[in-house]
């Protein structure tokens, strides 16, 4: 477990009795302004005019919870710490109160952590140990609250989450209790597959790997209260190959296999944190023979020295400057001294027990303890990693950020070298210099390993990119022996060849640097490299569109590395064409589907997979069409929306067959699924969601005839349950979309199926108006055909109902009011197309109230450019004022294709690559990107200024 700072027999004095130092220098204003609001006095003021002077979060989490910080003063830090881990580490009735409380207690443990860093009021064992602490709590919190999610459906076992199998192992330095002030946590999410029956595996691994997912969103996700900590589950074994749960089987199966060496000297701080701990003190035990050999194991010193020395290799020579200086992985850091430890600890450890410590201090003394290090070694090494922990953790207090470079530019080495307590900037970096020269100087024998054979080649290459040391750094790191797709001879061998080509493709992106971290990441990610490497040397044009995706759009680099077998279709010869038409691509889907039910071992999970795999394929395609403007985005959103049909079309005869094998066959007339959202408007892109509800035609007291008969209501809920999870369900092969059905008669609390004259009465009498706006964009995508046109009836019915213009417009405004305050970050940023003011929400309004309000709304699903056409021909907007709203929806929703093909969420383009601004810039027909936002900052005040004036009656 993590230390807890403070835990002495008597009680602690208090925080403001226990302050020894404070930082020099800093922005005095700003410090003192926190002090203030904190009623800091004496040596505590101090302490705070420095913290929030020299580090501007800190003076923002001194403003945003100034009322809880100020009553610090008088109470022990370490019973101020207690009662957050408490309130962080209780049970949540709420997915909302978990996320806000969690996020709260964070910045709380972040503030009273800092200055009980900066103040000298706790040790670095008591820091490390205290944001250790909260990492711990926050994740039991988190697992518990879901376990009990999954217990109360029935989905595993046990209602007690703590017996549920399920697990997290911590790695790194959270499993060591050594969590840095803005660390990532390293996570391993495992489950005990002994506790399910055979038959229930894999669904257990598909529902833990969702479940998994949930948590990293509930930790990472940055809203308005900030964020909890950022999770990483990259150390998971057979990275490329896995679900984002892994069986603890068939972990244990791949380190026996193929582990390698950083991945034993990663398990020495591996320890299990949150759900099922004994499960998984059970399976690490059952590790330890792959961690600790009972032979005296020197080639893991030398695998070792081959990662470090490649890390060090770029920075030569002997002067070890502080200014620019990395603290973890430059020359005489952090990391060279974990490695001091680490690797004695692999050598020596599977014959002593007293050397199995996760802790680097704790591991350098037992080292010494046996004579393998001097007492002298060990006390520099153990001076030089307090000071340059406590270094790492004021870079990262500046502004949250998860850096280990010390600044260069003189404004940033005097705020880094006056929290760090130093007189001046000349003291700051003499004292560094000391403890990286002493590192430098121990670690030395251990990394005297050669550089790679293609460093001369890689040298002269990497010279053509701006920063050509990290860039032989990186590629340097391909050949470390850590990453998985080049660990054969012969993916090696290739990857020698192919390195300098791929810097030099990298230095002709328009960043050449990020492109060439993308790619990195993409290779780091892949599971195996060797036909890859080979298809890249055998088709130079593979290398020129990888390095223009990641150029471009690090979200298609990233699908790349987990599917690299998406390359195979770029060899296709119409993979730069444009997809067929609706019929031709359902048909090619049966195709598919047909191929698949031929195989001997072809069952129901089979058939999801290859829906999975065609619609990537064929995503992927049309989002490299998009990415180098071969489909226009004009055209982008209809076949995005094919793709989507497609996919239900062909998955909804095998959901109701797979409903019949259990229930009997559809009672009544069957059912109908209705589009809505963006696939019934056909404006989806690359990320959109399906917005779906299901109509059927029975007695309600009519029952199915089969194994288990349903009556027709549960019946049609069960199909429209497996319509879902045949869409939405992660499998091996991914999951195909997200659906929401909210839109369904009464919401949440509707049932998943609506019987037709349900229905028809519902929209009738009861539907609110933004309902009928939502029913301007729905289209019967699949059913038997008497049925479909009965469904379009009913929304023709509805959506032809007289209405009160201002009554409609009245009620739109409130909706979209409503919207606004969901999202109230979007409202003044020009980048937030969707929600932001003047932005496609807008515009969508004006059109659907506008279609109820006109009489024009048709059946059929409208665009939201289709609306503007209409309302303009009817007279309900002038035709003049009409094309600029459609103008202005359609650069926006160009924008908007562009930014989901490329990037994993929506993010303010200024921080974009600059390939992806110049495609931007080319959705507006511009070459330059200020000209861009210029065009788009006009357009969307023109859209704003239309919604203010067709919504002035209802104001």
């Amino acid at each position: 477990m993590s230390e807890s700072p403070g835990s002495t027999a008597s009680a602690p004095a208090s925080f403001a009795e226990r302050v020894r130092r404070a930082p020099f220098g800093g922005d005095l204003e700003r410090g003192r302004e926190a002090a203030d609001l904190l009623e800091a006095s004496g040596s505590a003021r101090d302490l705070v005019i420095g913290a929030a002077g020299g580090a501007p979060f800190l003076a923002r989490l001194a403003r945003r919870d100034a009322s809880w910080a100020k009553t610090l003063w008088a109470c022990a830090p370490e019973d101020a710490l207690a009662a957050l881990l408490g309130e962080a580490d209780r049970d949540w009735e709420t997915e909302a109160e978990l996320r806000q409380s969690l996020r709260i207690a964070r910045r709380r443990v972040a503030l009273l952590t800092a200055l009980a860093d900066l103040g000298g009021v706790w040790s670095l064992e008591a820091v490390t140990g205290a944001l250790t602490g909260f990492a711990d709590a926050a994740c039991r919190a988190a697992v518990r609250f879901l376990l009990r999610e999954e217990a109360a459906r029935g989905d595993i076992p046990t209602l007690d989450p703590e017996r549920s199998g399920y697990v997290l192992i911590a790695m790194g330095k959270m499993g060591a209790g050594e969590l840095n002030y803005s660390s990532d946590i390293d996570l391993i999410a495992l489950f005990d597959q002994d506790r399910f029956p055979a038959s229930a595996i894999g669904s257990a691994k598909t529902r833990f790997a969702r479940l998994t997912q949930r948590f990293c969103r509930i930790l990472s996700d940055v809203d308005a209260d900030g964020y909890v900590a950022r999770v990483d589950l990259r150390l998971r074994p057979d990275l490329g190959s896995t679900l984002a749960c892994v069986a603890m089987e068939a972990a244990e199966r791949y380190y026996e296999a193929m582990g390698r060496t950083w991945e034993r000297a990663a398990h020495i701080k591996a320890r299990a944190v949150a759900g099922d701990v004994e499960a998984g003190q059970a399976y690490l035990k059952r590790l330890r023979p792959f961690v600790w050999r009972r032979h005296l194991d020197f080639a893991a010193l030398q695998d070792a020295a081959d990662m470090l020395s490649r890390i060090r290799a770029h920075q030569g020579g002997a002067e070890l400057a502080v200014a620019g200086q990395d603290v973890k992985l430059g020359a005489g850091g952090i990391r060279e001294i974990e490695f001091i430890a680490q690797t004695q600890q692999l050598i020596l450890g599977g014959r002593d027990p007293g050397l199995r410590t996760p802790k680097t201090l704790d591991a350098l003394d037992a080292l010494a303890a046996r004579g393998r290090i001097s007492a002298a070694d060990r006390d520099a090494l153990n001076q030089a990693y307090r000071g340059l922990r406590g270094l790492e953790h004021r870079l990262q207090m500046v502004e949250d950020q998860q850096t280990h470079r010390v600044p260069s530019a003189p404004e940033g080495l005097e705020r880094i070298s006056g929290l760090s307590g130093a007189p001046d900037v000349a003291r700051f970096e003499a004292e560094t210099r000391v403890w990286m020269s002493a590192v430098r100087r121990i670690a030395a024998p251990q990394l005297d390993a050669p550089a790679p054979a293609a460093a001369p080649a890689l040298a002269e290459a990497a010279a053509l990119l701006p920063e050509p040391g990290r860039a032989e750094e990186i590629a340097e790191r391909w050949f470390s022996g850590r990453l998985r797709a080049v660990r054969s001879p012969r993916a090696r061998d290739s990857l020698e060849r192919l390195a300098p080509r791929i810097l030099r493709a990298m230095a002709s992106a328009p960043d050449p640097m990020r492109a060439l971290v993308q790619f990195d990441r993409f290779l780091s990610g892949l599971p195996a490299g060797v036909q890859l490497l080979a298809s890249f040397e055998a088709n130079p044009g593979l290398l020129d569109l990888l390095t223009e995706i990641c150029a471009a759009a690090p979200r298609l680099a990233d699908l790349l590395a987990s599917r690299p077998g998406l390359l195979d279709a770029v060899l296709d010869g119409d993979f730069y064409a444009r997809p067929p038409q609706l019929q031709a691509l359902i048909a090619e889907l049966e195709a598919a589907l047909e191929i698949e039910r031929q195989r001997t071992d072809a069952d129901y999970e089979r058939l999801l997979d290859a829906a999975r795999r065609w619609a990537r394929e064929r995503r992927f395609q049309v989002g490299v069409g998009v990415l180098r403007g071969a489909i226009p985005t004009t055209e982008a959103g209809a076949i995005f929306s094919d793709l989507a049909e497609a996919c239900v079309r062909a998955l909804w005869p095998i959901a109701i067959a797979e409903t019949t094998t259990r229930h009997g066959p559809p009672p009544g007339r069957g059912a109908a699924v209705v589009a809505l959202g963006k696939l019934g408007s056909r404006e989806m892109t690359a990320t959109s969601d399906l917005d779906l509800i299901v109509v059927y035609d029975a007695d309600l007291g009519a029952q199915s005839e089969g194994p288990r008969p349903l009556a027709a209501p549960q019946y049609y809920a069960r199909l429209t349950q497996t319509l879902t999870n045949a869409l939405a369900a992660p499998t091996s092969e991914g999951a195909l979309y997200e659906v929401d059905m909210r839109l369904r008669p009464s919401g949440r609390a509707g049932p998943l199926a609506t019987a037709l004259e349900a229905f028809r009465r519902y929209q009738r009498e009861d539907a609110w108006i933004w309902e009928h706006m939502a029913l301007t964009r729905a289209r019967v995508v699949a059913g038997p055909q008497p049925l479909r046109e009965a469904v379009r009836g009913a929304i023709a019915e509805a959506l032809a109902k007289l209405r009160d213009p201002e009554a409609v417009r009245r009620a739109a405004l409130e909706m979209r009011a409503k919207l606004a305050a969901a999202h109230p970050t979007a409202a003044g940023r020009i980048w937030a197309l969707k929600h932001g003011t003047g932005g496609m929400v807008d515009l969508e309004f004006i059109a659907q109230s506008g279609l109820l309000t006109a009489g024009v709304a048709g059946v059929g699903g409208a665009s939201t450019i289709e609306a503007f056409e209409r309302l303009g021909a009817s007279g309900a907007l002038p035709g003049e004022r009409a094309a600029a709203l459609a103008d202005a929806y359609r650069l926006q929703l160009g924008l908007h294709q562009v930014e989901r093909v490329a990037l994993d969420r929506p993010v303010d383009q200024g921080g974009a690559p600059e390939a992806l601004r110049h495609v931007l810039a080319g959705v507006g027909g511009l070459e330059d990107f200020p000209a861009l936002e210029a065009q788009l900052t006009e357009a969307r005040a023109g859209a704003r200024a239309a919604f203010e004036r067709w919504f002035a009656e209802a104001g």
